[in-house]
């Protein structure tokens, strides 16, 4: 057994990190030159930028704990904040130090910013929310929900509105309230540390993918960034795969790319047509960051901050995060209005706004926007997700858009490579040979 890893994001490393780990030969293609895929490194200016900000939670167990197996110090590498959200001059929640969901439902209690009839009424939520497991009969929007549930007045907007956009990158009118509901279930119905917060204070591609190779060529395996994937095709034994002009054979494949990219791939194969139809249902939504240079030290008070300005969702300041002073990350989730603006508007509109939140600032010396149109699919009810495993024996996908209870998160992406490298290893242990007991030698003539 051999197995191919095509695509070196999040999903893609955690596989071969997975099978390397069990002595399995795995070499990963990777047609960029920096791993990380949709969360990788973006060079600017001398400075390691990202092509997208994340925010992992202590409820991502698979990769933190994978992040432990390759040597990428969690402590040194991602800042822990138990659950703080803060929205500048409009609300203010800090969860205490009490076991969980009590942790948050306390917070609720003291918060700032919203009427104490409306946090009441969160907390009879959550708590029914809980008694149901967090599960719906029916999937609905997060809209539908939160207003069947009786949520209303300033906390949707201060609270469930951006917790949603942030949490499903989908607007709440269309995104889906089940998911929602698990990001929940997960996050705070779970241990007190499961809705820390933890900001990356190094780039995502040393966050965990560039590690993660490391680990992979310790343990026999082979990364090969750069390598663009052309063709897969069946053949007798497994696979032919074709990169930069070259055929390699391998018996098992691992699909770890986007899925607007993984179709080229699956519409060629006629076993693989159902899961090429259920990519094809797929609908996106972007990620567009900001990234202004100030000459500042510090602009922002927080390391991060949120805002109710009609244009900004989150800013993270850099120089607290990681040392780049002066450098603020200003990140708007999911459609709107601002996919219609020119990067040099966006940028100045993102200054201006920080301007009238946060008092006079010096102009910036420059701005670099990254915009990624299909940043994540969009999460919407009932969305019917393709499986990992495929009806093409010996062939996976991977990414954070397979089959599961999460939104198109790091931890998603995780999980499915970790989960796609395991059914490879159950179907090599259910291959193999019975071990058959030693024999004494000796013949019993009764």
């Amino acid at each position: 057994m051999n197995v191919a890893v095509v695509g070196g994001g999040y999903a893609g490393m955690a596989a071969a990190v997975t099978l390397a780990e069990r002595g399995l030969p795995v070499t990963v293609f990777e047609a960029a030159k920096t791993l990380g895929g949709r969360a990788r490194r973006v060079e600017h200016r001398d400075l390691a930028l990202d092509n997208g900000l994340h925010i992992l939670l202590g409820a991502y167990t698979e990769t933190l704990r994978l992040m432990r197996l390759v040597g990428a110090d969690a402590e040194q590498f991602l800042l822990r904040i138990p659950l703080t959200w803060r929205i500048h001059n409009r609300f203010s929640l800090r969860a205490v130090g009490l076991p969980a969901p009590f942790h948050l439902l306390a917070g609720l209690l003291a918060a700032r910013g919203a009427p104490l009839t409306e946090r009441f009424s969160a907390i009879r939520f959550l708590l029914r929310m809980r008694r149901r497991d967090y599960r719906l009969q029916r999937d609905t929007t997060v809209i539908s929900l939160l207003e069947e549930q009786g949520q209303g007045g300033s906390l949707m907007g201060l609270f469930w509105f951006p917790l949603c956009v942030s949490a499903l990158n989908t607007p709440p009118e269309s995104a889906s309230a089940q998911v929602f509901l698990n990001v929940l279930r997960d996050g705070i119905g779970g241990s007190r540390a499961a809705s820390d917060l933890l900001l990356p204070r190094v780039d995502l591609s040393r966050l965990f993918p560039d590690p993660a190779a490391d680990y992979v060529r310790a343990n026999g395996g082979a990364v090969r960034a750069g390598h663009r994937v052309t063709a897969i095709d069946e053949n007798d034994s497994g696979f032919t795969l074709r990169a930069d002009g070259r055929e390699h054979a391998f018996s098992h494949i691992v699909c770890a790319l986007p899925p607007y990219h993984a179709a080229a791939f699956l519409v060629g194969i006629s076993a693989l047509a159902e899961s090429a139809e259920a990519v094809e249902r797929l609908a996106y939504q972007p990620i567009h960051t900001v990234y202004l240079g100030y000459p500042a030290e510090r602009i922002l008070p927080v390391p991060m901050l949120g805002f109710d300005s009609g244009l900004l969702q989150w800013a993270f300041d850099r120089g607290t995060l990681a040392g780049q002073r002066g450098v603020v990350a200003a990140v708007i989730s999911a459609e709107g209005a601002h996919q219609e603006l020119a990067h040099d508007e966006l940028a100045r509109l993102v200054h201006q706004e920080l301007q009238q939140q946060l008092g006079p600032l010096p102009d910036p010396s420059w701005h670099r926007v990254i915009d990624e149109k299909r940043a994540t699919f969009a999460c919407t009810p009932g969305l019917k997700r393709p499986e990992s495993r495929t009806p093409l024996r010996n062939f996976f996908l991977a990414g954070d858009y397979v089959a599961s209870d999460y939104p198109g998160t790091l931890e998603s992406a995780v999980r499915s490579g970790v989960n796609a490298a395991r059914m490879i290893l159950d179907s090599r242990a259910a291959a193999a040979p019975p071990i058959m007991p030693e024999s004494s030698g000796r013949e019993d003539n009764g």
